[in-house]
């Protein structure tokens, strides 16, 4: 924009990545739902502010007066401040505030854009791959070449000038040529100008026009105009599909609603931000699966009972209708409390393991619980050795969202494999 400290202040984030993505990362967890992609204060202390620093020294044999000094004289040796005492010394300190901000440290304002660029640094789909061309192509810009229509922006100079050198080149150099034989013949009949008094009028009169046609041809004239050619291609488009599916039964109490909300707003931001052509389908399900919009899926109430199941069974239908393996790049996360009817997490890990991992890229399974792992974990655990594209993470705390979205998207580079967790990591 129009900021005169734009580069200094994408210099400063840059220098100090490491340390803003650490505040981030801490804010992250104590923000409410509603204002998880706002902008962010937040504080670096001095120390790690700190540069060297190159300055020619002062040198030579000098006197100072330091005011204030009753106690001491040359030669005195003076005690270190204790750590933590509130005397003056280097470095002053202070005692530190409630919000345990001292005076030593630096905060910064980042905005909405600039956190979420620190929020998903380093994050990525793992396994996406460019599958086929889209319906709607996915159009890029290229050169090509030079035209001789076009708009102002778009003029070439050099090439304009070049075509125009061309011109009068091949316009006047015939007669430029033609004019330097007469004149040569001018001179040669000067010499007996009496007797040639006619023929030196003619030509005379005769280089007089040439001259003025040389004259007459333009410096440079519309035809001469070349413009930067730009032509609009096709490119490959990767296409991926989100699949959210998350329970809402009577087991779920809210605060666990609100951790998988927190986890899903992540993950949608995630998306949205990074990906432009990625669709998200939300499925919210109890004893029956229901796909749902935006709006229903983060905010809307439901109780009953929990049948897994039937989430995956719709996610199949909407795969089989509307998204197929061979163009799509498809990916799940699935939030649960791990309640499950017994007789149903079988059921899910057949399917998972017979029909729906063979056609996904990804699959991520979140439990969120304080108590033992259920059927439903103890079924899908079996999955983890057979299936690289499957991950299970257990979430017990609120700050427990970030880490475990970071280690379920980080990176392949950075992985080693596909972030595969038994119960005891």
């Amino acid at each position: 924009g129009r900021n005169k400290s734009a580069v200094n202040r994408q210099r400063f984030i840059r220098r100090y990545q490491q340390q803003l993505k650490k505040a981030v990362a801490d804010a992250v967890l104590k923000r409410s739902i509603q204002d998880i992609d706002n902008g962010e204060s937040v504080s670096i202390p001095t120390r790690d502010l700190s540069e060297p620093l190159f300055h020619q020294g002062k040198g030579g044999v000098r006197q100072q007066v330091h005011p204030g000094n009753d106690q001491f004289i040359a030669g005195d040796k003076i005690d270190r401040p204790l750590s933590g005492s509130s005397g003056g010394g280097a470095g002053g300190s202070g005692d530190p505030s409630q919000q345990g901000e001292g005076q030593d440290e630096f905060n910064f304002e980042i905005s909405k854009e600039e956190y979420l660029d620190l929020l998903f640094d380093g994050l990525e789909l793992p396994n996406l791959e460019k599958n086929k061309l889209n319906k709607i192509s996915e159009m890029k810009t290229f050169r090509a070449g030079y035209s001789a229509a076009g708009v102002p922006a778009n003029i070439n100079i050099v090439r304009s000038l070049r075509q125009s050198l061309a011109r009068r080149m091949a316009l006047q150099v015939g007669k430029r040529k033609t004019v330097a034989e007469l004149e040569q013949e001018l001179q040669e009949l000067g010499r007996r100008p009496t007797q040639h008094y006619a023929r030196i009028v003619a030509l005379a009169a005769e280089i007089t026009e040439l001259k003025r046609r040389i004259a007459a041809v333009p410096f440079i004239d519309t035809f001469d105009l070349r413009f930067n050619n730009f032509v609009q291609r096709p490119i490959p488009s990767t296409q991926a599909v989100m699949f959210c599916l998350m329970d809402v039964s009577g087991s779920m109490d809210q605060a666990t609603k609100d951790m998988a909300k927190r986890f899903y707003l992540l993950l949608y931001m995630f998306l949205t931000r990074t990906y432009k052509n990625v669709e998200v389908v939300f499925i919210r399900h109890h004893t029956q699966a229901k796909e749902v919009d935006e709006e229903e899926f983060f905010y809307s109430q439901e109780t009953g009972g929990t049948i897994v199941s039937s989430a995956l069974l719709l996610m199949k239908e909407v795969i089989d209708a509307r998204f197929p393996p061979a163009q799509w790049n498809i990916y799940a996360a699935q939030a649960s409390d791990g309640d499950n009817w017994a007789d149903d997490s079988p059921i899910c890990k057949k399917l998972l393991g017979d029909e729906l991992l063979s056609m996904l890229r990804y699959y991520a399974y979140i439990e969120i619980t304080h108590r033992a792992h259920q059927s439903l974990w103890q079924e899908y655990e079996t999955l983890v050795a057979d299936f690289p594209n499957f991950a299970m993470e257990h979430i017990r705390a609120v700050a427990d969202i970030y880490p475990v979205f970071c280690e379920l998207f980080k990176k392949q580079a950075a992985r080693g494999d596909y972030g595969l967790h038994s119960q005891d990591d």
